[in-house]
């Protein structure tokens, strides 16, 4: 009788020991599970800044097969305040670049000028899609000259500059995965008068300081990673007039590809191409590639 007593107590002990601890595995994996939740749907607002210095570098002396000594630098700033609740999404961006090179026997010349600012609204109205509404403003900092006549300017500060706006329907994967449909967009192009003196300038008529356009845009987003420490982003921004040649569809197309050495050095390789039949009359494009110094914020 003893012995069935101890037996009994011996397995009221076990099974409230096992029961601990099943309740603190099942606390430690909610705990774990509540985190993650907040990790990836945080509400309230989410900052951060990354200015990144490029440089290249050049040198010959004596060298047979040839070449020109030359130094350049890229600055840039990328700086995002985004809004995020249960209901609501608010995605904001700031992107400014500017970049000189200095080619032994010529003079400084600019390889980059950027100045750009989207504003991404969004009000949840089912799954992973929102009624939403955009904002983007885009300019430069400094004066642009004919690459067949160095003296002429062509382009300065907010001229040109471009302004679009419009409501839509946002589809919104995760933060690195977003495509914006915005059927009913208003496009203004601004541009100072004594560029257009002599005739039209950036789609704007002779004589005018500013071009109104209605057409349709479509703005994607999409950032992945490579492979370990190598991410790419891809941000491709479409636009069609209604009002004029609705066939030609101007196109904006951007690739960042950043390879992490550590938290203060990376290898940046930028690619983009613009098409806008207003501005000129075939493919734009800019690559820049170099060490990174980067400072996050």
């Amino acid at each position: 009788m003893k012995k069935m007593i101890l037996l009994v107590a011996v397995g009221f002990s076990m099974n409230s020991a096992f029961s601990q601890v099943s309740e603190k595995e099942l606390l430690k994996k909610t705990e774990e599970t509540v985190a993650k939740i907040m990790e990836e749907k945080p509400n309230g607002w989410d900052k951060k800044g990354l200015f990144t210095v490029l440089l290249n570098q050049a040198s010959f002396n004596n060298w047979l097969a040839g070449g020109q000594s030359s130094v350049s630098g890229n600055a840039g700033l990328k700086y995002d305040f985004n809004y995020k609740s249960d209901t609501w999404t608010w995605d904001n961006k700031l992107t400014a670049n500017y970049g000189l090179t200095k080619i032994n026997g010529q003079d400084l010349q600019k390889t980059d000028d950027r100045f750009e600012f989207n504003s991404l609204v969004g009000k949840k109205a089912s799954g992973e899609w929102y009624y939403s509404f955009f904002f983007n403003f885009k300019t430069q900092f400094d004066s642009g000259f004919d690459p067949a006549d160095n003296t002429v300017k062509i382009s300065h500060f907010f001229s040109p500059a471009y302004i679009q706006f419009g409501p839509g329907m946002l589809w919104k994967k995760s933060e690195n995965l977003k495509v914006n449909i915005a059927p009913a967009t208003s496009k203004v192009i601004l541009v100072h008068k004594h560029f257009t003196e002599l005739g039209p300038a950036f789609g704007v008529h002779q004589g005018d300081a500013s071009r109104y356009e209605f057409g349709a845009a479509v703005n994607a987003y999409y950032k992945f990673n490579l492979m370990e420490n190598v991410t790419a982003e891809n941000i491709l921004n479409l636009y069609t007039n209604y009002l004029e040649d609705a066939q030609n569809v101007d196109l904006d197309y951007t690739l960042n590809i950043v390879m992490k050495v550590n938290k203060y050095l990376s290898t940046n390789f930028a690619f983009q191409t613009i098409y806008d039949d207003n501005a000129f009359s075939g493919f734009q494009t800019r690559q820049v590639i170099g060490v990174g110094v980067n400072y996050g914020f």
